[in-house]
């Protein structure tokens, strides 16, 4: 009996790609984009109104007031993240059962090899391509590449 693919479930449903591009993108290159949400923390402090008022044989004659302040903090700003996907007419059945291919003899993926970027495929590309530094379900091209299914081009 299969083992389900937990991260699979939580693997949201997402549009392939974006039609825009980021600034300076080269005309006819396809692009996707991660959204990371800031972290808000709510901080409390004790603030003092008034400091105590103390004898000078050190007899605490009134304590000092505290006023209890609550505010919200950003620990982490929004960040989004632009990458170089393979275009949606590359992204082919053939294609994809090549990624499924390529991801399950990494040990990253082990569902059908279906030929559908389904939410278990998101899954297994979002696992091979975090320790990269890129969270998404989105296949990137340099994670293509890495799975030897993009051409490698030289940087301009």
């Amino acid at each position: 009996m299969p083992v389900p693919d937990v991260a699979a479930l939580r693997e949201p449903d997402l549009a392939f790609l974006t039609q825009v591009a980021p600034p300076g993108a080269e005309p006819g290159t396809c692009w996707g984009k991660t959204t990371t949400p800031a972290i808000i923390e709510t901080v409390t402090e004790q603030v003092m109104l008034q400091p105590a008022e103390v004898s000078t044989d050190g007899t605490v004659l009134q304590p000092a007031i505290y006023k209890t302040e609550t505010r919200q903090a950003i620990v982490r700003e929004r960040k989004e993240t632009w990458f170089q996907t393979p275009c949606p007419t590359d992204m082919t059945p053939e294609f994809i059962r090549s990624v499924q291919r390529a991801l399950a003899a990494r040990d990253v993926y082990s569902g059908a090899i279906s030929g559908e970027m389904d939410a278990r495929t998101r899954a297994a590309v979002r696992r091979f391509q975090k320790p990269q530094g890129l969270d998404s379900g989105i296949l990137s091209l340099a994670a293509a590449r890495q799975l030897g299914l993009a051409e490698i081009r030289p940087e301009i």
